[in-house]
């Protein structure tokens, strides 16, 4: 074969890779974003200073409630938060759409939307919330008791390691309906908390006291009732799995042998004749 007429095989230069568009880093952004926004909402209600309440609050008692330092501070918490809450929801939006999830924004979301929630309810149980009351005495002008902020992380706590081990196991525990619906409730009855205790001056017995009592009383039971769906999925699984196993176990046990009947041994029928019969005498 002449040479020059050889064949040299071309080189094939990859082109360059398709770029992912930019927009699919949006929700991980937004959900940084919640982050941020959380430490400051948290560090601005740090700084919230309790202050002295009438058992009976006039009207110059509300309007010094107005010009307190910390009325700015909670209005400026609560409007945080509620942009916080609403990035909450476009950010999962906004992935579903544009097919963006990832293993960061599946790690990432919980925790911002824990670290929201519960930083603030950790606050609002804490003594910046803690205020006296003349002929009274001291009070939470939240209404958050400390044992309910303690329900509350319990119950995150349990669900986080369901869905942690489960997950593990290729099992879907993604947000049901109970979560979902306790998600909204706490983002709604935050800012309430934040807005009444700036503005309506909750002493004892008032209606904006008793108000938020209810408010945090049905928060507390739709928190901890929102738990079992993901328990009784779990129960579930771990009952579904047990049974299989006893299957295999079952399964992997060596049968013994069957005995096969063994054919009767006749016994030697007697010579005819009895036994003397052919002996020669």
């Amino acid at each position: 074969m002449n040479p020059n007429e050889m064949r040299i095989p071309q080189r094939i230069v990859p082109g360059p890779m398709p770029q992912p568009s930019r927009k699919v880093h949006i929700p991980n952004l937004l959900t940084l974003g919640r982050v941020f926004l959380a430490v400051i909402v948290v560090w601005l209600l740090s700084s919230v200073s309790a202050r002295a309440l009438r058992a009976e609050p006039s009207l110059g008692d509300r309007l010094g409630d107005l010009t307190h330092a910390s009325t700015a501070v909670l209005v400026t918490a609560a409007v945080l938060f509620i942009i916080a809450a609403l990035t909450d929801a476009l950010d999962g939006h906004l992935a579903r759409k544009w097919k963006a999830e990832s293993k960061f924004g599946r790690v990432m979301d919980p925790f911002a939307d824990k670290l929201l929630v519960l930083g603030v309810f950790i606050m609002l149980a804490g003594p910046g919330f803690t205020s006296t009351v003349e002929g009274v005495g001291r009070i939470q002008v939240s209404a958050v008791s400390g044992w309910m902020v303690v329900a509350m992380m319990a119950r995150e706590l349990l669900v986080t390691t369901i869905r942690g081990v489960y997950e593990a196991d290729g099992v879907d525990f993604s947000a049901g309906w109970s979560g979902k619906a306790k998600m909204i409730l706490q983002s709604v009855a935050i800012p309430i908390i934040l807005l009444v205790v700036a503005f309506g001056s909750p002493g004892p017995d008032t209606p904006a006291r008793i108000f938020l009592i209810l408010l945090m009383w049905i928060t507390t039971f739709v928190t901890l009732l929102s738990a079992l769906p993901y328990i009784g999925r779990a129960v579930q699984h771990a009952y579904e799995q047990q049974r299989k196993l006893m299957e295999m176990i079952n399964a992997a046990k060596p049968r013994k042998p069957t005995a096969m009947p063994s054919p009767k041994t006749r016994a030697p029928k007697p010579p005819k004749g009895g036994q003397g019969k052919g002996r020669k005498n």
